[in-house]
């Protein structure tokens, strides 16, 4: 049987500054990390995590990232809702804690937005009159250049290692299954962007910022040669018991109802690849090709060539997993997550829509929501898709700010469907971590005892100690829980009676 499907994403975000002249990135990202009032020096602990090791079963070539005492503890602030924010390379990165539900998840990333918008506002006070830092929830800076927003799930290691190799002669699964998802998932996860980019054909508008930049089929790189499928494999759980699968396809979604969808279908098809339940061959003739031709054509009637010469559109594929779903859910031996049934409603619905007519979805689909936005500006301006204004405001959409950003403006007014009854969960989430995963011992942890804690990972926690640090483990996701050692993290007043109660 499949394992419940936990989640965790990491936005990379945007960032520039108004003002300056000689704008770096990477000092303005150190500036915003650390400017959070909620900051735990704590050293992240590298020497577990090895990214050059490779699905497919080898290790790639290449050198890991070296970093001293000094920067790590300057790039690395984890925080005790049991997310990590940190410098990646030129951006400010989050990444939120492992949430069992896709509604946790949204939350979890929306309160992201918040720490990094309370620190965006911090650190504009340590500059200089007339500067002042943007941020920008988005995949594209309309310059050549695009970054993350990596989704992960977690996987059972048979299933991970199964769906990666080839079997009896047939393609692995992630080709025949795992990529005709993705590539057409985009048609309700898109954030929608005005124009191309890395020599792709030239188009008005697109459905997803990501796709002009993926350029090969499967690989474990992130950055430069881009795969659909990356191969990453670094587990960060015990790894002849799990796997993370590392997502890098998807858009930076503002709307909470996208990575609700998002999250939720990618949870079901990963349980039912894990269980053998999918039995038809959907591999794609030319994915790389069409996952652009999917985002460039926002009327969405573009056919994909399947290897066995069946033509579909997106909606077409997404609705065979769809009826897929429906049915693997339908048997009542299996486990049903408590959301099941909502997203399987609104995956039909989201469905049902863009067929009909995608503007049925302007309160809730990102690319659909920021079509009519810069339509309606273009008609009352009278200019064309390709004039600067416009350009401006596709980029304003995904402003963090609360009273600047575009799409945050028609939340506050009204227009935009809720998947979060009210901010109540993400104000929670701001300062807490999930009570159902291993992200919440990690993040009492550090609430009650950070002065004790000289490293941190996602799967460890280092507590120094008189004559000998102690690791604690947290290989299995599933425990760490408020169920399982919320007792133990209230009752403790220190460190060492934590560690005492752990061994007793």
């Amino acid at each position: 049987m499949s394992i419940p499907k936990l989640v965790g994403i990491e936005q990379e975000y945007a960032i520039t500054v108004d003002g300056q002249k000689e704008f770096n990135p990477i000092w303005a990202s150190f500036l915003v990390v650390n400017s959070y009032r909620s900051i735990s020096r704590i050293s992240w602990d590298y020497d577990v995590e090895d990214p050059l090791k490779d699905a497919r079963g080898f290790k790639r070539n290449g050198t890991s990232m070296v970093v001293t005492q000094e920067d790590n503890r300057a790039i690395n602030n984890v925080l005790k809702n049991g997310a990590r924010f940190y410098v990646d390379h030129a951006h400010p990165e989050y990444s939120t804690p492992e949430c069992r539900s896709a509604l946790d998840l949204v939350a979890a990333d929306s309160a992201g937005r918040i720490i990094l918008d309370m620190s965006r506002q911090e650190a504009n006070r340590k500059l200089e009159s007339g500067q002042s830092i943007q941020i920008y929830k988005n995949n594209s800076d309309q310059k050549g250049n695009s970054y993350g927003c990596h989704e992960n799930y977690l996987m059972d290691a048979t299933a991970y290692e199964r769906i990666f190799r080839q079997q009896g002669g047939k393609e692995p699964e992630v080709i025949s299954h795992l990529i005709p998802f993705f590539v057409t998932r985009q048609i309700f996860t898109g954030a929608g962007k005005v124009g191309s980019e890395n020599g792709a054909p030239k188009v008005d508008y697109q459905v997803s910022q990501r796709a002009d930049f993926f350029e090969t089929l499967i690989d474990g790189k992130t950055m430069c040669n881009r795969p659909i499928i990356n191969t990453r494999d670094e587990p960060h759980a015990d790894r002849s018991r799990f796997r993370r699968l590392h997502v890098i396809v998807g858009d930076a979604n503002m709307s909470e109802y996208c990575t609700y969808l998002k999250v939720g279908t990618t949870q079901i098809v990963l349980r039912m690849m894990e269980d053998h339940f999918i039995g038809r061959d959907l591999a794609l003739n030319n994915p790389v090709r069409d996952i652009k031709g999917v985002s460039h054509d926002p009327g969405l009637t573009y056919r994909l060539t399947l290897e066995n010469g069946k033509r579909y559109t997106a909606i077409e594929i997404q609705r065979i997993f769809l009826e897929l779903a429906q049915k693997y859910l339908s048997d009542p031996t299996r486990h049903r997550d408590p959301l099941a049934d909502d997203i399987l409603f609104q995956w039909e619905e989201v469905l049902t829509k863009l067929e009909n007519d995608p503007d049925e979805l302007v309160d809730r689909v990102d690319w659909v929501t920021k079509r009519w936005l810069l339509r309606r500006k273009m008609r009352s301006k009278s200019i064309p898709w390709d004039h600067p204004l416009i350009r401006r405001m596709d980029i304003q959409y995904h402003d963090i700010r609360p009273k600047k950003g575009l799409y945050n403006l028609l939340v506050a007014a009204g227009h935009i469907h809720r998947v979060l009854p009210d901010d109540q969960l993400v104000r929670y989430f701001v300062e807490n971590p999930p009570a159902d995963t291993r992200a919440y011992f990690r993040g009492k942890c550090l609430e009650k005892f950070a002065s004790s804690i000289c490293g941190i990972s996602w799967d460890h926690l280092i507590f120094s100690g008189t004559q000998k640090n102690k690791m604690v483990f947290l290989s299995d996701p599933f425990k760490g829980t408020e169920e399982l050692v919320g007792e133990l993290l209230r009752n403790a007043s220190t460190a060492q009676e934590l560690l005492d109660a752990l061994l007793g």
